[in-house]
């Protein structure tokens, strides 16, 4: 499909850009605020939080069937539109929704006594969390798939560059005014909010991001006409089955070890997502205000590392993605170590150091990780396996915020002990980093980098955001 207008205005790509301003606050909202909120403050366990909080990213393939169909028909005269505003009112409703009920749990106690409603309310709940997930993957590729419709090709680079950071940004901004909107009373293990106030900052949020939502696409997709017809745009590499290219993947030595490396470090890098905050409160004793700003604190500085990492290595070239991405897992192997010696030593001063730690190790994670997505795409299925490492990494962060949960719980109920049910998934995951590096040492990435075809880094950053 062409592109609708010869180029795209700074101006426009800012007003798309809000768009993912509002993605990074929903993240906020379910797994910064919520999971704390129930696994803290409401006592349950980590492990069913935790895999509602991951279930967006195990529905990953629907994204995929979405996208193929929002290829191929319009719907209401928009291809792109009608996905991204059916999915993205879905997730508003049910944000809202998960607030509501949230603070039912709160009024009758929590996991202490809640044993009449609790069932029916925790149902209700996961219904809510499907429809937020099934939201997310309706709209997302298709988002990224109307930036590549509206933007001219030599412009899509600046394109996505603006959309991630305005990601960022979301991160960033909302977990300091969430932060702001929980007040609490009292000090430390003390400190709490009441309920009217947690449903009124979800209802707050729904609408705010509903907004941002609806008037960052207003305008942004041309309505099709009667007997238009899409352009092939020369994708036939896509008639490549999934299962061909995963044996490709398996049966070649520096492929089957780069996947290897991509799965495990997207898996341990985001095994904290469910239990960070958590962590906090219930080993430290920080309120949800504080805790909320957690994200705010690493996705600031994942911000600056990403920049100053990709000035850097445009000024030197030996600054190559691999050594990128060798620097980042190390920083974030440093960063897990911080909270692990801060949890079982109960160390409160570690924890911010790590923040930030984790932010910069991201950051060149970031850009290293995504660079080698492109060197290890071959020839002529550029975007077929460009799609396969993008559902890698999908399923692996997923699986990782789940399995965070599951180990915090099995660890508590082990040991008894707080400090070791958080430092033990820390621990492991810094372990797990390693291994990750050593896998990073076994695919030849420099063989692939001079027989393939290098694709154009905006998709590799398409596929790898929300």
């Amino acid at each position: 499909m062409q592109s609708q207008e010869p180029n795209l205005p700074v101006s426009r790509n800012l007003k798309i850009g809000l768009f993912h301003l509002g993605s990074g606050m929903a993240d906020v909202l379910t797994t910064g605020i919520w999971n704390r909120i129930m696994i803290s403050d409401l006592g349950y366990a980590a492990t069913p939080v935790g895999l509602l909080a991951a279930l967006r990213y195990f529905l990953a393939p629907i994204a995929v069937w979405v996208g193929r169909v929002s290829d191929q028909r319009a719907i209401f005269g928009y291809h792109r539109l009608f996905w991204i505003w059916l999915g993205r009112f879905m997730m508003a409703i049910s944000s809202v929704g998960i607030g509501l009920l949230t603070a039912v749990l709160m009024r009758g106690g929590g996991a202490i006594g809640m044993a009449g409603q609790d069932g029916l309310i925790w149902l209700l709940i996961s219904l809510l969390m499907l429809t937020f997930s099934l939201g997310n993957a309706f709209s997302g590729s298709t988002f990224l798939a109307l930036i590549y419709d509206r933007t001219p090709e030599h412009q899509r680079g600046r394109a996505i560059s603006v959309v991630w950071t305005f990601l960022m940004l979301g991160y960033a901004f909302g977990g300091f005014f969430f932060g702001i909107m929980l007040p609490s009373h009292g000090e430390g293990e003390s400190a709490t909010f009441t309920p009217d106030v947690l449903q009124t900052l979800f209802l707050i949020a729904g609408l705010m991001l509903g907004f941002l939502w609806f008037f960052s696409m207003l305008g942004e997709e041309r309505r099709a006409r009667a007997g238009d017809t899409r352009s092939g745009d020369g994708h036939q590499e896509y008639s490549t089955s999934i299962m061909a290219d995963l044996k490709l993947a398996l049966t070649q030595r520096p492929m089957r070890f780069f996947m290897f490396y991509l799965a495990a470090s997207m898996f341990f890098a985001f095994s904290q997502d469910a239990i960070l905050e958590p962590f906090g409160g219930q080993v430290f004793g920080m309120d949800a205000s504080h805790t909320t700003r957690f994200t705010a604190y690493w996705a600031t500085t994942a911000i600056v590392g990403t920049i100053a990492f990709m000035l850097l290595a445009r000024r030197y070239k030996s600054l190559t993605n691999t050594r990128m991405s060798y620097i980042g897992a190390g920083i974030l192997v440093v960063t897990f170590g911080l909270f692990t010696l801060s949890s079982l030593a109960q160390m409160r001063g570690l924890v911010t150091p790590g923040l930030v730690l984790m932010g910069i190790g991201l950051g060149a994670w970031n850009v290293g990780t995504l660079g080698l997505m492109m060197d290890m795409s071959p020839l002529g299925k550029a975007g077929t396996f460009l799609g396969f490492w993008t559902l890698v990494v999908t399923l692996s962060r997923g699986a990782g915020i789940a399995v965070g949960g599951i180990l915090r719980d099995l660890s508590l109920w082990l040991s008894g002990s707080l400090t070791l049910a958080y430092g033990v998934p820390f621990a492991l995951a810094a372990i797990g980093l390693v291994i990750a590096l050593w896998w990073l040492s076994q695919a030849n990435i420099n063989a692939y980098k001079e027989q393939q075809h290098q694709p154009e880094p905006q998709t590799v950053l398409a596929g790898a955001m929300d």
